[in-house]
């Protein structure tokens, strides 16, 4: 069975879990590298969100994968979550974002999802955490950004979590592509004007990621929020759901 059957025969079994996927080739792991190096030269970082959250990446497959040829990325469906809390007698339901949800036992379960379907045809896949996973999902073309930098899965719209896996599937030739933006983007404005923080410029695509409410509220406990961000933008249990709530393109897919 010759790469091109193999790649359908994996997208197929997956489809079939009611997952998405796109498989590209090893060396795209250094043009996600260098797209971040292209962004901090130009000054589209602020140097504490880079420092935070851009400097953890590895672009070099694990020991364990060191003859990997190809990275395959996969999406599956996952709705924000309610939970509740109770208090001085009353309840209170909080939600909680759909990238929070299952972070320590989905992994495993879904390395052993597409290993269940290589492993048969004699190749294995080993789940990566230090990739820049959404620009890989955008480029690859399993996703397309929105305005809010939040990436866009057909059938999914942005409530999906996205997982990285290095594989030694021969990846012969990929659909690596530029960035891609949600055509519906360009007529609308909903999350520019709903944005309580002014993350969503419109001066640039990249989000001013400093001003987003979910890089103060990830922080430690012990971390204050600046005096600048108003107690009553927050609205989630970590994170911010408000440029998903009124975005045109999530109306289908907001609760479950």
């Amino acid at each position: 069975m010759n790469f091109q059957s193999i790649k359908e025969n994996l997208l197929s079994e997956l489809r079939a879990h009611s997952y998405v996927a796109r498989v590209v080739s090893i060396r795209r792991s250094r043009d996600l590298e260098m797209g971040i190096q292209i962004c901090r030269e130009n000054g589209l970082f602020d140097s504490e969100f880079y420092k935070e959250r851009l400097t953890h990446f590895d672009f070099n497959p694990p020991v364990e994968m060191l003859g990997a040829q190809s990275i395959i990325v996969l999406a599956i469906p996952s709705p924000q979550t309610g939970v509740v809390f109770h208090w001085n007698g009353g309840s209170r339901t909080l939600i909680l974002p759909p990238t929070y949800v299952g972070n320590e036992a989905l992994p495993p379960k879904m390395e052993a999802v597409v290993n269940e379907i290589l492993n048969p045809l004699g190749y294995h896949a080993i789940k990566t955490f230090n990739l820049p996973i959404k620009p890989l999902a955008v480029r690859s073309g399993l996703a397309e950004y929105g305005k809010n930098n939040i990436t866009y899965v057909e059938g999914m719209g942005s409530f999906h979590l996205l997982f990285a896996f290095y594989s030694d599937l021969p990846c012969e030739q990929d659909d690596w592509r530029k960035m891609k933006v949600l055509e519906r983007c360009s007529n609308c404005r909903a999350c520019v004007i709903k944005c309580p923080t002014g993350a969503i410029g419109e001066d640039r695509f990249l989000l001013h990621a400093e001003r987003c409410l979910s890089f103060f509220n990830e922080k430690p406990a012990d971390v204050p929020f600046p005096a600048w961000i108003d107690p009553s933008w927050h609205n989630s249990i970590y994170g911010c759901m408000t440029c998903q709530r009124y975005c045109p393109e999530d109306k289908n897919f907001g609760s479950g």
